[in-house]
């Protein structure tokens, strides 16, 4: 018989489920879009229902037989293919140590909610996450504007917010209590993008156009920082709004500084508007785009336009089988779906599953949130797959400092590249 407080707890959840189920489906609603929505969600999403034991912790979503992680990410809209892409690859991490037992017996969930790369639904989906799913940490979160709504809400709880796909400088603050970065920071992708720009191509008159949030405040602030280190400045500057194709305006206002270079910072249907927008009224600058673009989803967007479109990477070539750690991402990655081509973002995906499965490794049988944050920010390195990974917290409170050239070649496919090749300089203007 089940106690009294048991019952009021479940009694609780059924109405807030609900509850969300009268506001998901109001007066207006279309039947056919949820379901399209749903479908498009790489995993369901699912309440918190089941009779089975309480977690055995202080620390909910810690069972005796699994560990619950949560994921809101945009999984539709003009941003859905990068929170696709980071699902998959922790899917893909998660299975792999799943099939080999799980973490000390327990096998890894996870959650998701889809945000659509809004701000208000990410403050939403973490709340829900983590108070009706009691999900034990975070992971994968997509983007600068949802991570800055969200974290507040991790920090308060006391939840890890593990390796968001996001570069922003304010994530990398070690004051943070419940924040692990993966990846290396914008400051560091556009440092590289100026670096080459001027010495490999002599290059000054370099434009900025981004997106008008945070996420493109921060590359913006990046990009002016670099140039202001070799006392240069943006030539010209354009803006567009966040979930938006309607770029022409900003990139009229690009096109009055006549640069040479552009930096974009932005996601992958906006930019590929901007570089197809640009080529249409005569405008040919080398283009330049941080790794939150969404490599993959860029270059579809581009078809046979994307030649000669450069790209920094924050993870290695996700194709090159040579490196050990990208053998075993496509190996996972086959065995959790063979229908996902290989790709930049599920392989950071990949990376960030493997980072939470080290910190749990680490912590034994006797998990807690304070020992996954504890051994996450020490600095013992961890090895994955023979490359190791260094945690900086005094500099940037992220694990990998590393950037990567690649670019879009002829056939649409991207090739690696050690330095800006002399015939990516376009013409001036027509």
């Amino acid at each position: 018989m089940f106690r009294a407080n048991s019952i009021v707890k479940i009694l609780s959840t059924v109405a807030i489920v609900c509850l969300l189920a009268l506001l998901a489906c109001g007066p207006d609603s279309d039947p056919s879009a949820t379901a399209d929505a749903v479908a498009a969600t790489p995993a369901p999403t699912r309440l918190n229902l089941d009779l089975s034991p309480a977690p055995n912790r202080d620390d909910p979503g810690i069972f005796e037989d699994r560990i619950v992680f949560g994921q809101s990410a945009a999984f539709t809209g003009p941003a859905g293919q990068l929170g696709i892409g980071m699902n998959h690859g922790i899917q893909a991490a998660f299975a792999e140590v799943n099939r080999a037992g799980g973490v000390n017996g327990r096998r890894l969930e996870l959650v998701t909610r889809d945000d659509t790369y809004e701000p208000e639904l990410a403050i939403t989906n973490t709340t829900e996450l983590i108070e009706v799913e009691n999900v034990f940490a975070l992971i994968g979160a997509v983007g600068t504007p949802t991570s800055r709504s969200a974290v507040p809400v991790a920090e308060s709880a006391g939840v890890p917010y593990i390796a968001p796909f996001t570069g922003a400088a304010f994530l990398r603050d070690p004051k943070l209590r419940s924040v692990i970065n993966l990846r290396a920071s914008y400051n560091q992708e556009t440092e590289e993008m100026v670096e080459r720009l001027t010495e490999d191509l002599g290059i000054e008159r370099i434009a900025v156009m981004y997106q008008d949030d945070s996420f493109g405040r921060a590359g913006f602030n990046g990009a002016s920082a670099a140039l202001h280190k070799r006392y240069l400045e943006p030539v010209s500057v354009g803006l567009y709004q966040r979930n938006t194709t309607a770029v022409k305006t900003g990139l009229l206002d690009v096109r009055k500084g006549r640069p040479q270079a552009v930096i974009l910072v932005g996601a992958y249907q906006p930019v590929a508007a901007v570089i197809a927008w640009a080529r249409e009224i005569g405008m040919n600058p080398v283009f330049m785009t941080v790794s939150f673009v969404g490599s993959n989803a860029l270059a579809e967007e581009l078809g046979t336009g994307g030649k000669g479109v450069i790209v920094t990477q924050v993870v290695p070539f996700p194709t090159d089988t040579s490196n050990p750690v990208v053998a075993a991402y496509q190996e996972a990655l086959r065995e959790y779906n063979p229908g996902v081509e290989p790709g930049f973002v599920s392989l950071e995906g990949y990376l960030a599953g493997r980072l939470a499965i080290a910190g749990l490794e680490r912590c034994g049988d006797d998990v807690t949130r304070a020992c996954f944050l504890s051994v996450l920010r020490n600095a013992r390195p961890i090895d994955m797959n023979g490359v190791d990974l260094r945690y900086s917290q005094e500099e940037a409170n992220q694990w990998s400092d590393a950037v990567y050239l690649t670019m879009i070649g002829e056939d649409g496919a991207y090739v690696p590249l050690d330095a800006l090749p002399k015939d990516v300089l376009g013409s001036e203007d027509k």
